[in-house]
């Protein structure tokens, strides 16, 4: 069955630089009986692995529809599967019976047609950059970790390096072109653009934040800056930097007494609040702070600052000032390597690098990344204002638990803000406008027999903190909820999330009605579903 190709001039298919490429009419499959089929049923994090009866390796548009037709007459569980980072089982579901996998569709092309970059849903973070930024000078300011792919991490927002100084990579997103099943059970493909006439558009605006798994499978993405004039690819997107100052430090867990923990904290908390403005010159520089128990020994802190910006090297300055107020302990080398980030030892002093050689540094030299017996648990929250006292407390009292040794443990802060908070929050569905930094649990272990015990410390540690709000950041003048690409399936247990807001308005805010009507209007069976994906309305 071939796509049916809608929102496009004349309902042709998709124009880009690989088009009539020739493949096979229909997507590999692989079962039980191959070698390799142990190697697709489980993907980062290894709590979870499928036992599906075939995993479908789609390499173009028409194999996705007929892989999706298939499903649906057959009454087949399906679910899809970008580059297989998703933090919860939604991939890899116990009842799974097709997994389809997108990993074959990574073409990234300029077309002609829609005068923007073509970024099939399979390619990687790593993979657009080095094509992009080589051959155009622009990028789709996507994440940092190089093997995450693009189905799955545009479709949820997709923070970014470049985020406070270019937005989200959804304030970019042109079209998307999504395989749908409609009431009567046929699958299509449908393009939906951001233009304000196209009938489509909702679809386009559920895939700005929406997150991955609730209304189709994606298989491209187009984008082009809002304002890009012309039709040269070099100025349809952000010019990333050209070079970039890195600065990596540390603070030795034995000479950060209880306060100057909580000044640490405390300062990093309050520089972004004061610079989370959309037109804040300070927007030039991201930072990392890695609160990691106390078994790993250090704190560490990451800084980067686009090299070119005015006063570059007084912006990192300051902020490292403000940083270290009324902290005695001194900085050193970030000697080790921390959640997925690496060690970074020659870092201790600032140094500038190309644009593309640091982030490709930053992304891919963890080995965390590349464990084949990784097993992890996952929180999230925005953060609008400082930390209340307790919020401090609760932290440090589970970074210096003494009953868990593990330094793979630990709370990541990010910085956000900056050109993100220019957009207005029901513009995409992504909704967290106002934030100025963001947080992330993380615990790693390898060990199925210590499932219990580090799943309960990131419950113990994030409940504590959000005691006062009900075990989650309820969204108000200090929190705004959660990061749906994220995903915690803690926030709709009742014995986790003790407030009176669903785990849905943690996600979406204001705009999970829209997200629904979406949901109605392409996804009117529910075929497309996991632990926490869009509910029909009334559902």
């Amino acid at each position: 069955m071939t796509a049916e190709v809608t929102g496009t001039p004349g309902g042709q298919a998709p124009a880009t630089e690989s088009a009539g490429r020739h493949r096979p009419s229909r997507a590999v499959s692989v079962t039980k009986a191959d070698r390799q089929y142990a190697d697709l049923v489980s993907g980062l994090n290894q709590r979870y692995t499928a036992a599906p009866e075939a995993i479908r390796l789609a390499r173009s548009t028409e194999q996705v529809v007929g892989v999706v037709q298939e499903a649906v007459r057959q009454g087949k569980r399906l679910s899809v599967r970008s580059s297989g980072h998703c933090y919860e089982d939604f991939v890899y579901q116990p009842d799974v019976q097709v997994i389809l996998d997108m990993s074959g569709m990574h073409d990234i092309s300029y077309d002609p047609v829609r005068n923007a970059i073509a970024i099939e849903s399979g390619a990687t973070n790593l993979q657009a950059f080095q094509t992009t930024y080589p051959r155009w000078g622009v990028v789709a300011p996507t994440g940092f970790c190089y093997s995450v792919a693009m189905g799955g991490h545009v479709s949820g927002g997709a923070w970014g390096p470049l985020c406070r100084m270019h937005g989200l990579v959804v304030d970019h997103l042109y079209a998307v072109e999504v395989v749908v099943v409609d009431a009567s059970g046929r699958a299509r493909a449908v393009v939906a653009t951001r233009e304000d006439d196209d009938p489509h558009r909702d679809l386009w605006w559920a895939h700005t934040g929406g997150g991955g798994g609730n209304f189709g499978v994606v298989t491209r993405y187009w984008f082009r800056s809002p304002g890009a004039s012309g039709r040269d690819p070099r100025g349809l997107l952000p010019r990333p930097p050209t070079e970039l100052l890195v600065n990596a430090l540390s603070w030795s867990w034995d000479e950060l007494s209880r306060a100057e923990f909580g000044r640490l904290v405390q300062n990093y908390a309050q520089w972004h609040v004061a610079n989370s403005a959309p037109d804040s010159p300070q927007r030039a520089l991201i930072s990392q702070l890695v609160l990691n128990h106390r078994s790993a020994g250090q704190i560490g802190m990451v800084a980067i600052v686009d090299a070119a910006a005015p006063d570059a090297g007084q912006i990192l300055s300051d902020y490292l000032k403000q940083l270290g107020d009324g902290v005695s302990a001194a900085p050193g080398a970030m000697t080790t390597a921390m959640g997925e980030l690496p060690a970074l030892p020659r870092f201790a002093q600032a140094r500038t690098l190309p644009w593309l050689h640091a982030v490709r540094m930053l992304g891919t030299t963890n080995g965390v990344l590349n464990d084949p017996t990784l097993r992890a648990e996952y929180k999230s929250s925005y953060m609008r204002a400082a930390f209340p006292d307790s919020h401090i407390e609760a932290l440090h009292k589970h970074l210096t638990r003494d009953d868990i040794h593990n330094p793979n443990l630990n709370v990541l802060l990010t910085s956000y803000g900056g050109r993100i908070n220019a957009v207005d929050p029901a513009a995409t569905a992504i909704p967290h406008r106002r934030a100025a930094f963001k947080m992330l649990w993380q615990a790693f272990w390898n060990d199925p027999a210590d499932d219990d015990t580090y799943i309960g410390w990131a419950r113990d540690c994030y409940g504590e903190v959000y005691a006062d709000t009900g075990g989650v950041p309820v969204p108000g003048e200090v929190t705004d909820g959660c990061y749906v690409n994220y995903p915690d399936i803690d926030l709709g247990d009742p014995r986790f999330n003790t407030s009176s807001v669903p785990w849905h308005d943690l996600y979406y805010k204001e705009n999970y009605p829209r997200l629904q009507q979406a949901k109605k209007r392409w996804d009117p069976r529910n075929f497309f579903r996991h632990g926490q994906s869009v509910t029909l309305p009334g559902t």
